[in-house]
């Protein structure tokens, strides 16, 4: 039976519904500052907490609900004796019903407002309260969130009370919001560092189909407090994204956003299978096209510039799962959204993640993003990079960072002539690259050779310069191999594994 119910919330969606229903089975409320008001106000009979403690808010707030007189009426376990006689002779009454919502800090942390004013927001008593009911839930209702109101009101009406499933079912999803809550705090004030303990703090924003698989279960998840291009983008045409739309529209959106230059970059499983920068959106759509135009069917294309109506006349000739860019022409949309299945997304947010993350059976694998290029360029052949060449050397660097390793990407005229990855030796990667490209100039691989069979490859091939890490024992070897078919190459003292 419930006597008794604390109020106190930030944000006061649908709490004059609730309040009203209690008010009308004869519950007693209780309540804080602001929402005491607000009840008030609006003609719900309410007790303000100070007339229950006896003491008046003080600290700006900080303290208010920080009480025994509370605590006691939250934590008393009903059905223990000595309990029940401690609260008595201290003339604590039973809390039977605590609604609380936080103050905002998720939204708070990201605005553009002072460190001291972001810690302001973040709340004390209020999880205190919630904690403390949620331990206590076999006696105490604990109410976080609205979409629950419903659900515990129908339940009154029907039965009285609310099941225990319930009262389980509201008690973890305290916790659940607290551990979430006190990450984004923890990542707030610890910056992102690899500290002892993982802080995560994401929300459900969507259901699923599946995973990878139609047997998989999925899920997506935001980030609380950070932004992101992954999180902030719009959808404005076609069907609900998958799981591995979403993980090929990141790999996609970074790539292009590699580039100053205009630039189009597809992506097929979760790898680039055509990467171009151009003079207009059109044609470095045409050269990624180009690339590979059997694997881009059914795939995914991303632009760092507005979509024309050009562009989207040629992009609806092949089947597409997603396009991506940062606007579109009003035409140009019209003409996309033709397709009716065909997901149109509109990005703006530039990629700034600083940790990635990896899940393995048992544990979390955390290392900083891949953001750095190049260390230097030291050229360790006879023969110097024309240096016409340089761009094309830079391009092939940018794009290998985000195909599997082992990873050739080769290059000429600002376009992937042919892209590799995910071989188990670099030669086979190398020979499907070359294969696809003919014509390429410039080699880029991802890491460095162990041998020189892939030198060899590319002396085939006619290319003209190798750009790679460095820092095998066998360098000499690689080495003494383009001096021999006057190949330039360029160490650059950074790996780009992308397992």
């Amino acid at each position: 039976m419930i006597k008794r119910a604390l109020i106190s919330v930030y944000k006061k969606d649908k709490i004059l519904e609730m309040a009203s229903f209690l008010n009308s089975i004869g519950v007693e409320i209780i309540s804080t500052g602001g929402t005491y008001k607000y009840l008030k106000d609006n003609n719900i009979p309410v007790v303000e907490v100070s007339e229950v403690t006896g003491f008046e808010e003080i600290l700006d707030g900080r303290v208010k609900t920080l009480h025994p007189m509370i605590h006691g009426g939250i934590l008393a376990i009903r059905d223990n004796v000595e309990h029940i006689k401690t609260i008595e002779n201290k003339g604590i009454k039973p809390i039977d019903m605590v609604i609380v919502n936080l103050y905002p800090f998720f939204e708070k942390v990201g605005d553009v407002i002072s460190f001291d004013e972001k810690i302001e927001f973040i709340d004390i008593g209020g999880p205190t309260m919630i904690r403390a009911a949620a331990k206590n839930f076999k006696d105490v209702i604990v109410l976080t969130d609205t979409n629950d109101y419903d659900n515990v009101i129908n339940q009154i009406k029907e039965n009285g009370d609310v099941d225990y499933n319930t009262r389980k079912y509201l008690a973890g999803k305290v916790f659940n919001l607290m551990s979430a809550y006190d990450g984004a705090i923890a990542n707030f004030l610890l910056e992102d560092t690899m500290s002892d303990y993982l802080s995560l703090s994401y929300k459900k924003v969507m259901d699923l189909r599946y995973g990878e698989n139609p047997h998989q279960s999925a899920a997506y998840y935001v980030s609380t407090t950070n932004k992101g291009a992954m999180k902030d983008f719009e959808k404005l045409n076609g069907k609900e994204l998958s799981y591995n739309n979403i993980k090929d529209m990141d790999v996609a959106w970074k790539v292009v956003n590699e580039f100053d230059e205009i630039c189009c970059c597809a992506v097929k499983h979760n790898t680039p299978c055509g990467v171009a920068v151009a003079e207009s959106v059109l044609e470095a759509y045409k050269k990624t096209y180009e690339c590979d135009n059997v694997s881009i069917f059914g795939g995914i294309v991303a632009f760092n510039r507005k979509v024309d109506v050009d562009t989207a006349k040629e992009l609806v000739k092949i089947f597409l799962e997603i396009v991506i860019a940062p606007d579109y022409e009003e035409e140009a949309l019209k003409i996309l959204s033709s397709k009716k299945n065909l997901r149109v997304i509109k990005c703006t947010i530039k990629p700034e993640q600083k940790l990635e993350l990896c899940s393995v059976d048992g544990g979390i694998l955390v290392q900083g993003s891949d953001n750095k290029l190049i260390e230097n360029i030291n050229c360790v052949t006879e023969v110097k990079p024309d240096e016409k060449y340089m761009d094309d050397m830079i391009f092939g660097m940018k794009v290998v960072k985000y195909v599997k390793s082992n990873a050739i990407v080769v290059v000429k005229d600002g376009m992937a002539k042919g892209i590799a990855g995910g071989q188990v030796n670099r030669i086979w990667a190398a020979k499907q690259a070359l294969e696809r490209a003919k014509d390429g100039v410039v080699l880029a691989s991802d890491a460095f050779f162990p041998f020189s069979d892939v030198v060899e490859e590319a002396a085939k091939y006619g290319i003209k310069v190798i750009i790679q890490p460095g820092g095998s024992i066998n360098d000499k070897d690689s080495i003494e191999e383009c001096n021999k078919h006057k190949i330039a190459m360029v160490f650059t003292g950074i790996r780009h594994f992308k397992h």
